[in-house]
């Protein structure tokens, strides 16, 4: 068995036996990195999550880890069902600087929802991904799900080609990640790409 866009293999029993694949692990530090420079005087990032999903309560522990790092203080509101999320949005808005967002599927789902009520309070949403960027988030330090399928892709090969078992292949994590902007999203909003960022930064709007 060859997995692909499994955020945590190891919570989701896939690291036994003849079986490998590639994680869609967000780039937390980088993502951070990125919200820090982007925006210099925020304090406190919000994400909101479902609580019945493994993978986004083990991504926000990790958020939870190294946001001192870079002067950040998470605060987290977890959701039951996409009906919960607009009540959700609303409140998690009066406490944060700006929104980090996961590959959570319920939030994802409703990411249009979440913008429009975001836009409202002049507040940034920062994606995990190109596709979130896509549809309005400022930026994001984070995946492109067809380079994760590409990657995948080589792990099958080898093992079609009989060079390696799954067994013997250890589970991959995406091996760098990209920066999307939304110029459109930051204009609305008023924000600057820092000159550092530019040459980087792929513009998606």
């Amino acid at each position: 068995v060859v997995f692909t866009a499994v955020t945590d293999p190891v919570a989701a029993m896939l690291t036994e036996g003849n079986i490998t694949g590639t994680s869609d692990k967000l780039p937390v530090e980088a993502q951070l990195k990125l919200i820090r420079t982007m925006l210099p005087e925020a304090k406190k990032i919000g994400i909101l999550y479902t609580t019945s999903e493994v993978n986004s309560e083990s991504t926000i522990a990790e958020y939870k880890a190294l946001a001192g790092e870079y002067g950040f203080e998470i605060v987290d509101s977890g959701i039951s069902v996409a009906a919960d999320i607009p009540l959700a949005t609303d409140r998690l808005l009066t406490q944060v600087d700006c929104i980090t967002n996961l590959t959570d599927n319920t939030v994802v789902g409703s990411l249009p929802v979440i913008l429009n009520k975001a836009n409202e309070k002049g507040i940034p949403v920062f994606g995990s991904e190109i596709e979130q960027v896509k549809l309005g988030c400022v930026a994001s330090e984070g995946l492109e799900y067809v380079e994760l399928g590409k990657q995948t892709g080589r792990m099958a090969a080898a093992i079609l080609k009989g060079e390696k078992t799954a067994s013997e292949i250890p589970y991959e994590t995406i091996e760098e990640s990209s920066l999307y902007i939304n110029s459109n999203a930051m204009n609305l909003l008023g924000i600057s790409l820092p000159e550092e960022l530019k040459e980087r930064a792929t513009d998606v709007k």
